[in-house]
């Protein structure tokens, strides 16, 4: 699967999509891969939650693993994808289109220090993916 140019990384796998002021958070296709078949998904924050960078989000399940999601910027949860809940397995089959959590940026800058796709497709090279 190729990387989205449109998305940030950070070293631990989450993907960022800004739009304006709000952005999408999800989990990277490295990151499925690693994780296998994703069983299920435990939010630890509800919309309207204050969350600071680098921040313990959630929590996923795999069949071989579970994995915490940290928030790659700080900022407000505005949503969280419900849908997840009931087939987790949709993270697998489709990193990039099913998001995590919808947010409003505290600090849009904050953006800036993470990974391009370029970047972070030479980061997995490195680490054997």
């Amino acid at each position: 699967m190729s990387t989205p140019k449109d998305l940030k990384f950070t070293e631990t796998d989450e993907w960022i999509k800004v739009k304006g002021n709000s952005a999408l958070i999800g989990i990277s296709d490295f990151a499925q891969n690693q994780l296998s078949d994703i069983v299920y998904i435990e939010y630890e924050l509800d919309a309207d939650d204050d969350f600071e960078k680098e921040e313990t989000v959630a929590t996923i399940e795999s069949v071989k693993a579970a994995a915490d999601v940290h928030t790659p910027v700080s900022g407000t949860v505005l949503e969280i994808n419900e849908a997840l809940l009931d087939n987790p397995e949709n993270l697998n089959e489709d990193p990039y289109g099913s998001w995590l959590f919808k947010i409003t940026l505290d600090d849009p800058s904050e953006v800036d220090s993470l990974m391009d796709a370029e970047t972070y497709d030479r980061f997995c090279e490195d680490r054997g993916h």
